[in-house]
Formats: structure tokens, C-alpha cells, sequence
């Protein structure tokens, strides 16, 4: 059975899982995150990626930087322990996101979130990523089409938080994952099914008290969470897995208010994937890996075996880039962005994210905007590589959240405030 299809590069994201993450970063010039691996030296690569895409507008126009940022619907993605520090008693947030805009047209992510205060010091959440790839026909050996399929992946979350103090909270969130890429069709002779698996996150948020700074009223915010713990996940019956994002993120935040109406804020994220790293293996003199004959197994020559545990792998994680530490310390994503407030109603963000080019060369600049009218909140951004021809160049992401606050107007009536 082939695929045939003008979503080329739909294909390889469906096939990656299927040919295991090595290949598919040596064959392929990019992956679902918009990352160009034409030209990298070792990318670390997982199964379901579409996890990992920042959903919401608001940490888009910050260069999609959020572990330590102003509480919102959306911290369940970001980080779970800040729910109990947001200050409404419920809401809800609804994100869409165009994506890989300049390869094909009908690839989008869609984010709901919601949130309840339990008790003063306690909320949890539920939220539900959706990702759609695009239509892809399918075709027998002889090219007659025998239907068409829409590869979808989805999770959905249930997320607890909890205040220790006025300043600490911690955190956690489960996550069931589906991912549908194949229809279950014969892929290189072998029959595919969907993968399932289960994640989990952890995390942590401090919040300072109120502070002095340069005459001006200043507060201090620090987030740690690893999200997506979890099994492998598999496609077929064969045994082969993939390992889930199990990702690292951690960052501060400042936030200054300059006077009465204005305020400013900056974030930073530092991201790291707990997944092995694919090590350098032998060749021979054609250019092929060289097999153990006693093992079974290709042979190294730089780095560590990948085929390992879960627990094992996010610990190797640390140490196991076959360029030793400089390549180890590339592995790191970084994130930052600024935030300004006028009077609690309109704000206006801008970002920089960066990744090492040998680990994929995501490069860009952000920019956004959001209103805040009574319940709704409206927030916007765009996305600007600094590279041509991007694929994800020209990313709109739009978000409305609601926030409702009855202790504090009365039974009935609702008031909302800044979720940045």
C-alpha cells in the first residue's frame, strides 16, 4: 500500500513513528514543531511533538515562554502548581493556532482549558489539546485510490494545585494521549493501530512578596515543571516504541509596576528535553551502521545506547550527547519576552525563542496584543522567523478566555482580571 498525497510533508510525520525517531531525523527536512533538519548534527526527536506546541496566545507574543508567568486558564499546559494563585474563582480559555501555514494549509492545534478555585488554596483544571495533519489519500501498489484519511492526535488533561503558602505551590497534572497518524493501514508490510499512552506533570511556583526595586513596586515569580512522564508509545504490534516529550522547563519572572496604570513584565523559559540523545554509530566503508553480531544491536561510537527505560532515559538525558558537554548544554531551548499593561485592559507583548541550529534552528521573533473586556479577554500573536522560507513563518495564534469572580461582586455577577 503507498500514500499519495500533495501533504509530502504530512507523510513524514506520519511515517516518523513508524521508522523510529534516528531515521526520521536523518530523512527528513522538517518535523511537526518547525524545525528545519536539513542541516542539524543530532536533533533529538520524540513521538507525539504536538504536545509540546505553545497553545495560547498570550505566551506566543512572549516567545512562548510561560513556566513562571501571571496565573491563567492556560497553566495547565505551562504549569500546573500556578492555578491556586489565580485570583477568579473559575474560567475558561479557548485557543486555535493555524499551523505550518507555509507547507500545508490544513494543519491546525485547538487548546480548551478550564479552571476552579476549590478553596483559597486549592483549584484544579481539565483542558483538551486537539491537533488535526491534514487529509491524506490513500493508494494500492497499482495507484488506485482506496480512500483517504485525516491523521488526528488529541490529549486531555486534569490538572490539581495546591498553595503551601502565600508564596510556594506545587502542582500536577495527568494526561491521557491518543495519536491516530496512519487509519490503521499497512505501513512497509507491517499493520499499524493507534498509539495511546498516559504522561503525567510535576511542578512548582514561587511568588514573592511585594518589593522595592528602583524606587518601584516589583514582584518576583520562579516556575519549575517536567511534563509528560510517562510510557512509550507504539504504533504497530512489533514492540518498537517511541518515547513521550518528557520536557524540562524552567524560568523566573519579574514584574514591575512602573505607576499607577503601567506595568511591565519579562519572562524566561530554559526547556530541555529528558529524552536520550541518538548516539554516533559505526560505519562501514559503504556508509552503513555496523551490527553486533553478539548483541544484535548497530555499534557506538560516540554517545550512549537509546534504547532504554523511561526512568533510565530521562536520567542519561543529562549526559549522554555524543559531543559531551557543549553539545549537552545546545539541547537547551531558550524563551524570553516582555510584557506591558495599561491600566489592566490592554497589554502589548513581544519575544525571542531560540534553539541551537544542530538541534533543530528554531529562530524567531514574537509579537502580540490582548484586551481585556469585562469577562472576555482577547489576546493575539504573530509569529516572525528569522530565517527564510520557515515553515512557520506567518503562525497567528488567537485565545479568548472568560474569567468569573463571584466572592468578590456577588452572587451573579462577574468581574475579570489580567490573565497574562
Amino acid at each position: 500500500m503507498k500514500f499519495i498525497s500533495s501533504h509530502k510533508f504530512v507523510l513524514a510525520l506520519v511515517t516518523f513513528p513508524l521508522l523510529g525517531s534516528y531515521s526520521y531525523a536523518q530523512s527528513s527536512s522538517s518535523n511537526v514543531l518547525g524545525q528545519n533538519l536539513a542541516n542539524n548534527v543530532n536533533v533529538v526527536t520524540t513521538a507525539v511533538p504536538f504536545l509540546l506546541i505553545s497553545p495560547d496566545a498570550a505566551a506566543g507574543g512572549r516567545g512562548d515562554a510561560g513556566v513562571a508567568s501571571t496565573p491563567d486558564a492556560n497553566s495547565i499546559h505551562w504549569n500546573p502548581a500556578k492555578l491556586a494563585f489565580i485570583d477568579n474563582e473559575m474560567g475558561f480559555s479557548i485557543s486555535y493556532t493555524p499551523w505550518l501555514r507555509q507547507l500545508v494549509p490544513d494543519i491546525n492545534l485547538g487548546y480548551v482549558s478550564f479552571y476552579k478555585k476549590l478553596k483559597a488554596n486549592q483549584a484544579f483544571g481539565v483542558a483538551m489539546r486537539y491537533f488535526s495533519l491534514g487529509n491524506i489519500e490513500f493508494t494500492d501498489n497499482g495507484g488506485i485510490s482506496i480512500g483517504s484519511f485525516n491523521p488526528n492526535e488529541f490529549s486531555i488533561d486534569g490538572a490539581y494545585s495546591l498553595k503551601l503558602n502565600a508564596n510556594w505551590g506545587v502542582g500536577m497534572a495527568a494526561r491521557y494521549i491518543y495519536s491516530n497518524l496512519t487509519g490503521s493501514v499497512s505501513v512497509g508490510g507491517e499493520y499499524t493501530k493507534p498509539g495511546k499512552s498516559l504522561g503525567v506533570d510535576i511542578s512548582a511556583y514561587y511568588k514573592s512578596k511585594e518589593l522595592e526595586w528602583g524606587g518601584k513596586k516589583t514582584t518576583v515569580s520562579g516556575g519549575v515543571c517536567i511534563s509528560n512522564i510517562g510510557p512509550k508509545i507504539s504504533y504497530t504490534n512489533s514492540g518498537n516504541s517511541d518515547f513521550l516529550p518528557i520536557n524540562l522547563r524552567i524560568g523566573p519572572s519579574i514584574t514591575m509596576n512602573l505607576d499607577e496604570y503601567n506595568k511591565i513584565t519579562w519572562v524566561l523559559d530554559l526547556d530541555k528535553l529528558l529524552v536520550p540523545t541518538p548516539p554516533y554509530y559505526k560505519l562501514d566503508k559503504n556508509g552503513s551502521p555496523i551490527i553486533d553480531p553478539n548483541t544484535g544491536k548497530y555499534e557506538i561510537l560516540a554517545g550512549q545506547d537509546p534504547n532504554v527505560g523511561v526512568p533510565v532515559g530521562m536520567i542519561q538525558s543529562f549526559s549522554d550527547a555524543p559531543g559531551g558537554g557543549t553539545e549537552e548544554f545546545h539541547e537547551v531551548d531558550y524563551a524570553t519576552g516582555f510584557e506591558y499593561w495599561y491600566d489592566n485592559q490592554f497589554a502589548a507583548r513581544t519575544g525571542f525563542f531560540y534553539e541551537s541550529p544542530t538541534k533543530g534552528g528554531r529562530e524567531y521573533i514574537t509579537f502580540g496584543a490582548g484586551f481585556r473586556l469585562k469577562v472576555l479577554n482577547v489576546d493575539l500573536s504573530y509569529l516572525v522567523p528569522i530565517t527564510q522560507q520557515n515553515p512557520l513563518q506567518n503562525t497567528l495564534r488567537i485565545t479568548l478566555g472568560f474569567n468569573f469572580d463571584k466572592s468578590k461582586k456577588g452572587e451573579g455577577e462577574a468581574t475579570a482580571e489580567p490573565a497574562q
